[in-house]
């Protein structure tokens, strides 16, 4: 087991900016939506990278006392989840067993939408980047809970802390709706104490306009 190297925000914010998966500017978003940033954490794609991600999870997974199964929804969340479970493994000395689904059923072999360790019965953590509209989560919790798997939280990246349709930021719609907890790594809060450290004025003031905007 190797000595546990605790998760920093500030940390990963720097790795994120420099492999180009955080980026400040202006970007138009799927909503419509003008943000002042864009994180895109499918470029967290090499060693380092997705070494210093996975610890995050592994930090946050070791607080909670309830992770029967760690799965990750396809595709994206593939990488995370195997990953966050060799950290699991090698820093805290936890094995902890780890699936993932398929986004078309497999029609020969052993078949169905699900690899990896069983999921019935088990308390079942969903380990994914973001939560946008809600829509692929809500897909993946059908999916265990059809497979007799409970689902004791999600775990993301990043919190962007912005409203949804209504009141309600997509995490938040998530927790009510599902009756489950929803955790995350960095918030955009994280994002705007960094450019403060940072003396980023003109960057930390549009974020402050786009979370007065849309943030909750």
């Amino acid at each position: 087991m190797t000595t546990p190297v605790s998760f920093h925000p500030q940390a990963f914010i720097e790795l994120a900016l420099s492999r180009g998966v955080l980026k400040f500017g202006e970007f138009t978003l799927k909503s419509g939506r003008v943000s002042p940033y864009f994180f895109n954490a499918g470029l967290l794609n090499d060693g380092e990278a997705l070494s210093l991600l996975a610890q995050g999870y592994a930090d946050k997974l070791v607080q909670c006392d309830n992770v029967g199964v760690i799965f990750g929804p396809a595709y994206k969340g593939i990488p995370f989840v195997a990953a966050t479970a060799v950290a699991l493994s090698q820093v805290h000395g936890k094995s902890v067993p780890w699936g993932f689904n398929r986004k078309e059923a497999k029609d020969h072999g052993e078949g169905g939408v699900l690899v990896g360790a069983s999921v019935a019965g088990q308390k079942v953590w969903i380990i994914d980047d973001v939560i946008t509209a809600g829509t692929a989560i809500r897909e993946v919790v059908t999916i265990l809970k059809n497979a007799g798997a409970e689902i004791a939280g999600v775990l993301v990246a990043l919190d962007r802390q912005e409203r949804g349709q209504g009141e309600l930021s997509a995490i938040q719609e998530v927790q009510k709706e599902l009756e489950i907890p929803v955790h995350a790594l960095i918030s955009m809060k994280d994002l705007m104490d960094y450019l403060d450290a940072k003396g980023e004025k003109e960057a930390l003031a549009n974020m402050q306009a786009y979370r007065e905007k849309y943030g909750i």
